[in-house]
C-alpha cells in the first residue's frame, strides 16, 4: 500500500504543479492574450499526463483524480480503504503542489482564488469533460491498454479547449485550484457546483461503458486504470 500511495502522491503532485505552474508562466508570457495563455497551459498538462501515467500506472493505477478512484471502486477494482487513502493523498499532494508552485514563482504561498467559475454552462462543461475522461480511460483500457497514457493526455488537451470550463474534470484539482489566485484559480464558493458536475459526469460515463463494454464482462487490470 505504501508504494501505491507514494505513486499517487508523486503523480498528483506533478500533475497539479504543472496545471498551476504552467498557468502562471503562460499568463506572464502571453502579454494579455488569453488564447496564448491557454495553449501555453494545456500543452504542458497533456505532456505531463503522458509521462506520469506511463511511469506510475504499474504502481498505483495512476488515478490522480477522486472521480476516477470512485469509478474504479464502484467497479470493485480497488478496496474501500485503499480508495479512501487514494483520495486523501490526492487532495493533500495537490495542496502541497500549489504551495510549492507559489514558492517557485515568488508568490505568497497561501492564497484564496477569487476567479468566478459558475453557471449552467460551466457545470455542463465539467460534466461533459469528466464524462469523456472516464469513457476514454475505460474504453481505451479495454481496447488498447498500451495507449491509455496517450489517449488520456490527448483527450485532456482537447477538452481544455472544447469545454466551456476548460476541463478541470477532477474534484481534487478543483479544491487545489481554489488555493491559487492565479490564471487557473477558482473561487471557493464555486467548488460545489463543479464537483457535483464532475461526479455526475463520471457516473454517467460508467453507465455508458457498462453497455459499450458488455456489462460486467472482464474488466481491465487495475494497473491500466488511469486518469488526470
Amino acid at each position: 500500500m505504501t508504494i501505491r500511495l507514494l505513486a499517487e502522491a508523486l503523480g498528483t503532485f506533478f500533475l497539479f504543479a504543472t496545471v498551476i505552474g504552467a498557468g502562471i508562466m503562460a499568463d506572464r508570457l502571453a502579454g494579455g492574450n488569453v488564447a496564448v495563455a491557454l495553449i501555453g497551459t494545456t500543452l504542458p498538462i497533456g505532456a505531463i499526463l503522458f509521462v506520469i501515467i506511463a511511469m506510475l500506472a504499474p504502481f498505483s493505477g495512476a488515478h490522480f483524480n477522486p472521480a476516477v478512484t470512485l469509478v474504479v471502486w464502484l467497479r470493485r477494482e480497488i478496496e474501500t480503504l485503499a480508495a479512501l487513502a487514494y483520495v486523501l493523498v490526492q487532495l493533500a499532494s495537490g495542496v502541497i503542489a500549489v504551495w510549492v508552485v507559489h514558492l517557485m514563482f515568488d508568490l505568497p504561498v497561501f492564497q484564496i482564488a477569487d476567479t468566478p467559475r459558475t453557471g449552467i454552462g460551466q457545470w455542463a462543461g465539467e460534466g461533459v469533460a469528466t464524462f469523456g475522461l472516464i469513457v476514454t480511460i475505460l474504453a481505451t483500457a479495454r481496447a488498447r491498454p498500451d495507449w491509455v497514457a496517450a489517449s488520456v493526455a490527448l483527450y485532456i488537451f482537447a477538452a481544455c479547449w472544447f469545454t466551456s470550463s476548460t476541463s478541470f474534470a477532477n474534484p481534487a484539482i478543483t479544491v487545489a485550484r481554489s488555493l491559487t489566485d492565479t490564471f487557473t484559480g477558482i473561487a471557493p464558493g464555486d467548488i460545489p457546483g463543479f464537483i457535483a458536475s464532475q461526479l455526475a459526469g463520471a457516473l454517467a460515463a460508467m453507465g455508458v461503458c457498462r453497455v459499450l463494454l458488455g456489462g460486467e464482462a472482464q474488466a481491465p487490470a487495475p494497473e491500466t486504470i488511469v486518469a488526470e
